[in-house]
């Protein structure tokens, strides 16, 4: 079966597309997914590089997110059956067993590419935002809002009664996100400190997501309302940056981190109830996961180009 690896550290570059073994059958408690759809993520990237915080060790599938159907169960699993349609992370790869708890169902009008194009990117915002606290009629100020994890950001803001306020690097990237629901856009290119203050009375943001990080982070302590919380998603800048404490204090705000991956290990049956909460909304259309690019397992160099290239609106998947 087909498969994408990262074996050794470095760039897309380096990445190997190649014959590998299927799985055996699955184990008590698993079940065995034939991958239809797989997303890819900024993530991967910095994971490839040997620079994550949660370090695999050469050689990995990469990825993560995807979707497909079930073709082989372990003993001990009674909620799923052959044939059935599952969001399951696997990578860019065409078969994989997996945790049956990992697992969630779809429905029969859920087709697999929007399965694959909300997962964690929707995980992700859902867990921060409840971490911070989001209140109906608060603000919040999401960066990088044309990325995967930004646009989900907006679209669950929006869903929780919050005004948002969305940023990202180009103009053509904040009409699509102002088609997402954003009350206000800004084009970061020059800053928004002050433009974020005028947005609020100059009280500032109650809630800040941040996925970029570096000098964005950086000025978003300069636009924080009193009481508020900053949530640190990433820093697809390049640079994780340091919090003045100072501020903190002056403001009596709270920078928050937290990671999908650590929920899922270490609390998943709140990472389950969180998949389910998330599922029901996409069944009523209360999100709307937004696909970016499509390209095959052959053309994942040119995949992951888009993402480093910040040509991204939303999620690339992997067909």
């Amino acid at each position: 079966m087909k498969a994408v690896l990262c074996e050794k550290f470095g760039t897309p570059k380096d990445l190997v597309v190649k014959d590998i073994e299927p799985p055996d059958p699955p184990a008590p408690g698993e079940v065995q997914v034939n991958l239809k759809v797989r997303g890819i993520a900024f993530s991967d990237l910095v994971r490839m590089a040997g620079d994550y915080q949660d370090k695999r060790e050469p050689p990995y599938v990469v990825g993560g997110d995807g979707s497909g159907v079930i073709t082989a169960i372990g003993d001990n699993v009674d909620a799923f059956t052959i044939g059935d349609k599952v969001i399951a992370s696997g990578g860019c790869v065409e078969i994989v067993n997996v945790s049956a708890s990992t697992v969630t169902k779809l429905p029969d009008d859920i087709d697999l590419e929007a399965a694959a194009a909300f997962g964690n990117n929707y995980l992700t915002a859902l867990h921060g935002l409840n971490l911070a606290r989001l209140k109906s009629g608060e603000t919040l100020l999401v960066h990088g809002a044309a990325g995967g994890v930004g646009l989900a950001a907006v679209d669950l803001g929006k869903l929780m009664g919050a005004r948002v306020i969305a940023t990202a690097s180009s103009d053509a990237k904040l009409e699509v996100v102002k088609e997402f629901g954003a009350d206000e856009v800004v084009n970061y290119s020059d800053g928004f400190r002050e433009q974020v203050k005028e947005l609020t009375d100059g009280l500032g943001a109650d809630v800040i997501y941040d996925p970029v990080g570096g000098d964005v982070f950086d000025e978003s302590m300069r636009c924080i309302a009193p009481y508020g919380r900053i949530l640190i998603v990433g820093f697809t800048s390049g640079r994780a940056a340091l919090a003045k404490t100072n501020h903190l204090l002056v403001k009596d705000a709270a920078v928050i981190g937290f990671s999908v991956g650590s929920l899922q290990q270490k609390q998943p049956e709140l990472a389950k109830q969180y998949a389910d909460t998330l599922m029901d909304y996409l069944v009523q259309g209360l999100i709307k996961p937004h696909i970016s690019h499509r390209f095959t397992m052959d053309d994942i160099v040119d995949a992951y180009r888009v993402i480093t290239d910040r040509q991204v609106i939303g999620k690339v998947l992997i067909i």
